[in-house]
């Protein structure tokens, strides 16, 4: 992935537009609840500003629907911005249009702006031509470093490629694709592969495309339910995609007739009532007699799956952590996801990423995040990058 990265650009004086992600959790009270993909950003924006060029940051917030809703303003991410940068940031209500226009033109070099919501205009998603000539208007240069948004062709992601050159990755950018393409090359044996979440269905295409590279899949989530559901076992009033069984089937076949171990959890924790701290107990083996009561829910990976997957993971030397093993959101029924992630956490011998979305949500809340080597900022970015997919904002960058 040899993109043009922002260190090869020459950015004194110029006007920089930058597509960011800045779109965080905000509570009732429109106060951040969780600033991580702005600090993500930062290592950009300081490096820019140092380097004496005008700073213009675009980014979306929530989904306004292409109408101005100040439920969505970036308003309250300027403002914190500002605290985190000490150094002049300013805002603009739009992101097009003559203020913004204005505010660009009175920006000094080394300053920042803003712009308001780009999905504000439902010209933004729909990558409307028009609109993107009207941001590119903005700058000289332009910088991706939202890498949360590169799997979306939309106007500020790729239509104002059209318009603007060069085109290059900001350091977050060029961090995600060293870990999830580069370093997955040739990565170093035993290369593990965790998979949770809710459905094999989201996760069947990287699944398929890191059959032939990873040695050992350990499955957990509910998509695991729906694996034991294909081999005839029964998993009570658990969540599964019951019509999804013939492609669990073919995923276990795969994986025999490629030597790839395919490690389900031996056992799994269920309860009969679905609430924090409710009581819980663990199936017996499956095969062995396992399975979950009719009037029961598997919520989590059981003890003896919790001891197996740990073992693997402490073997590892390549390791890719996505998606959790329960409903960690709950306490009690979060014991396989923070015991997977403490055990990644302390296999310092092997590279650990985690792949966006919930995962990291998980290793930040039971406080594993610093030990990872790499931690995705993007959810369906990460994804699509680990199937092998083309991401349309990275692949609109200019080569190196």
């Amino acid at each position: 992935m040899a993109k043009l990265s922002i260190r090869d650009l020459q950015p004194a004086g110029k006007r920089i537009l930058m597509r960011v992600d800045f779109n965080v959790p905000l509570d009732d009270n429109l106060k951040i609840t969780d600033d991580t993909r702005i600090i993500a950003a930062l290592p950009s924006i300081r490096y820019l500003i140092d380097a004496g060029a005008k700073v213009i940051l675009m980014s979306h917030l929530g989904r306004p629907k292409g109408t101005a809703d100040p439920k969505y303003s970036l308003k309250p991410v300027y403002e914190h911005l500002r605290t985190l940068l000490q150094s002049p940031v300013h805002f603009s209500t739009d992101c097009v249009g003559t203020e913004a226009e204005a505010a660009v033109a009175a920006l000094a070099d080394g300053e920042v702006l803003l712009l308001e919501n780009v999905r504000f205009h439902a010209e933004e998603e729909k990558n409307d031509a028009e609109f993107s000539r009207q941001l590119a208007a903005l700058g000289e240069i332009y910088v991706n470093d939202a890498f949360g948004t590169a799997h979306r062709a939309h106007a500020s992601t790729e239509g104002v490629t059209h318009y603007l050159s060069p085109r290059a990755m900001g350091f977050l950018v060029e961090k995600e694709l060293e870990y999830l393409v580069d370093k997955l090359e040739n990565p170093a044996h035993p290369f593990l592969v965790i998979m949770g979440g809710a459905k094999v269905s989201d996760k069947i295409e990287v699944l398929d495309r890191l059959m032939g590279k990873a040695d050992i899949f350990l499955i957990g989530g509910a998509m695991a339910n729906t694996f034991r559901l294909a081999q005839g076992y029964q998993i009570g009033k658990s969540l599964a995609e019951p019509d999804k069984t013939d492609l669990a089937l073919q995923i276990l076949d795969k994986a025999e007739k490629m030597g790839v171990e395919f490690l389900l959890p031996v056992d799994t924790r269920h309860t009969a009532e679905f609430r924090a701290d409710a009581p819980t107990e663990c199936t017996a083996p499956w095969g062995e007699g396992g399975a979950i009561p009719a009037d029961r829910e598997g919520i989590d990976i059981g003890d003896r799956a919790i001891q197996e997957f740990s073992q693997r993971i402490a073997e590892a030397r390549t390791i890719v952590w996505n998606g959790p093993m329960g409903v960690f959101e709950k306490s009690g029924f979060d014991l396989g996801t923070r015991a997977v992630g403490k055990a990644i956490a302390e296999n310092s011998s092997a590279i650990r990423i985690v792949g966006g979305g919930d995962s990291v949500t998980a290793a930040n809340q039971f406080g594993f995040g610093e030990s990872m080597d790499h931690m995705s900022t993007g959810g369906g970015a990460s994804l699509e990058l680990l199937e092998g997919k083309e991401l349309p904002g990275i692949a609109a960058l200019d080569e190196k």
